[in-house]
């Protein structure tokens, strides 16, 4: 068993994300990030741009952003975004207790700004999730200047 299968259905499971869900949604994951990459989060998400467009799903691993769609009526799945981290720009999260979410918003290498409100069953792992971004966002190894 490859590093993404061993972590992909824990991390899953840590954000509340149904099996169900998952198992549609994991073939898509498959086809865009390599099978030695670690599963950093898992979620559920909406786009604020586009409340009513259905359900996503975020993946988040150490090299790449990917954000899965499924529409509302015939529960058809589309990549919305598949992004390696070194393409992303402008990359901010603000986690909200209060409202138990968290927003996170990226510029795309294309140059579109993607925005993502991830609901967070209990107010304490907003900021577990929060702790997520930054290992991934913040503790990237940076690029050497010549």
């Amino acid at each position: 068993m490859d590093v993404f299968s061993r972590t992909f259905l824990p991390a899953a499971a840590e954000a509340g994300v149904a099996i169900p869900t998952v198992s549609r949604h994991l073939p898509v994951f498959r086809r865009c990030v390599e099978p030695d990459d670690t599963t950093v989060l898992v979620t559920r998400c909406a786009n604020p741009d586009r409340p009513f467009a259905g359900d996503f799903i975020l993946l988040l691993t150490p090299r790449r952003l990917v954000v899965t769609h499924e529409t509302r009526m015939l529960r058809r799945l589309r990549l919305h975004l598949n992004a390696h981290l070194r393409h992303l720009s402008d990359v901010t999260w603000s986690p909200d207790s209060r409202q138990t979410a968290l927003e996170v918003a990226a510029t795309a290498i294309d140059g579109v700004r993607e925005r993502f409100r991830v609901r967070v069953p209990e107010p304490d792992r907003v900021w577990h999730f929060d702790a997520l971004f930054k290992q991934v966002f913040h503790e990237r190894p940076k690029a050497l200047t010549i």
